[in-house]
């Protein structure tokens, strides 16, 4: 019984491990080939935005 609950548990972790792969994969490739040149939109936007933003947190070097 304990071996079945084993299978069942690696089982599961793989089919949620693959699943989560192939949506950042699929994800990725649809960027790159339906992204033409609005791909960085969002983060050339946002770096806008942040433009004179003051770093906060972190380690002073």
């Amino acid at each position: 019984m304990g071996q079945y609950f084993l299978d069942l548990a690696i089982v599961g972790g793989l089919v949620i491990g693959i699943t989560a792969l192939m949506g950042v994969i699929t994800n990725g490739i649809g960027e790159s080939v339906f992204g033409g040149t609005k791909r960085t939109e969002h983060v050339d936007e946002s770096m806008k935005t942040q433009t004179g933003w003051r770093l906060v947190g972190g380690k002073k070097s």
